[in-house]
């Protein structure tokens, strides 16, 4: 198990979320960073998609109440077990009473603790993770609190390596096809959306400046501040369906992405839409950081989709490999 000693709000259970649901109003939640929960629990052994804890709020201390093999992914946080320096993308084991310590990210701003045998809360719709709006899900369906203790699953693979197995940085393995940001600037690939055609003039403009996330920005979606870009006319439209990467554009004029909590529907117009490989660089995006997005095609977005996946693979066929050895060993 694993006691939380000293969280901060916004600190939550995730998995890869539970779609769906949102035929009857259910947002899908989920690791803001997808890449980063899988390729955790792959390296300490998880099915992919098992929970753990996203952290976004900082410092964060926990205390573990028995061997734990544990790696951190996402933001490096300077993290410390009992005062020793780790390093993110890489296993480690706690033994018990050894306490946790992260502090705020040296970039990016989302960490994820990926424990052996995943976090064990009840599921909730096929999935552990937390809907903070719904009040369901996770610890709870609350953010985490210094006294809670949260338990573990079933450990597989007790002879699993306990530390040095590690990955590559997704940044630096797939740097040819996510650039650094540039200035300061980060670049997100979009694909113009339903309405992109109806803002005229200021379709361009939308590519063309800059944008910032705003202190108005959660799970939900970011709001982008910047100057207002509206349609060309009023719009009246229905409400439709949106999922998470939807850029839809309110009467005030500055853009909301929909992120892990998304709106199930909406009818503010779509004006572009985040490619989906794009999606965890943007989980990773602060408040504050400034976007330019970068308009894409089907097919550029399918190759970044595929390398994406090569990366994937790579670390699954590893973790299979580790699982293969253990069993001939046995």
């Amino acid at each position: 198990m694993i006691e939380i000693v000293h969280t901060g709000p916004f600190n939550t259970v995730q998995d890869l979320g539970r779609p769906g649901y949102r035929n009857i109003g259910v947002t899908a939640s989920g690791a803001m960073d997808s890449l980063a929960l899988k390729i955790g629990n792959m390296i300490v052994g998880n099915d992919e998609g098992a929970a753990a804890v996203e952290i976004q709020t900082f410092p964060f201390r926990a205390r573990f109440s028995g061997r734990v093999v544990f790696a951190l992914t996402g933001a490096d946080c300077g993290a410390t077990l009992d005062g020793v320096e780790l390093l993110p993308w890489c296993t480690y084991a706690a033994e018990m009473g050894q306490v946790l310590d992260l502090a705020q990210p040296r970039a990016a701003t989302r960490a994820y603790l990926c424990a052996q045998g995943g976090v064990d809360v009840p599921s909730v719709m096929g999935s552990r993770s937390t809907s903070l709006r719904g009040g369901f899900g996770g610890n709870a369906g609350r953010s985490l609190a210094a006294g809670d203790v949260i338990g573990l699953g079933e450990i597989v693979d007790a002879a699993w390596p306990k530390d040095g197995l590690a990955v590559i940085d997704p940044g630096l393995a797939l740097s040819e096809m996510f650039p650094p940001s540039s200035d300061g600037l980060l670049p997100i690939r979009a694909l113009p959306a339903g309405e992109h055609e109806l803002f005229g003039a200021d379709a361009e403009r939308f590519w063309e400046q800059t944008w910032k996330i705003s202190a108005q920005s959660d799970r939900t979606g970011y709001r982008l501040s910047g100057d207002p870009i509206k349609p060309t006319a009023p719009v009246e439209m229905r409400s439709h369906g949106v999922v998470p990467g939807v850029i839809q554009v309110p009467p005030s004029g500055e853009p909301i992405v929909q992120m892990s909590d998304a709106n199930t529907a909406g009818g503010y117009p779509k004006i572009a839409g985040v490619i989906e490989a794009d999606l965890w660089r943007l989980g990773q995006a602060r408040i504050g950081s400034r976007l330019q997005f970068v308009r894409t095609t089907h097919s550029e977005a399918l190759a970044v989709e595929k390398a994406v996946a090569g990366y994937v693979e790579d670390v699954r066929n590893t973790s299979q490999m580790v699982k293969r050895a253990l069993k001939a060993m046995a």
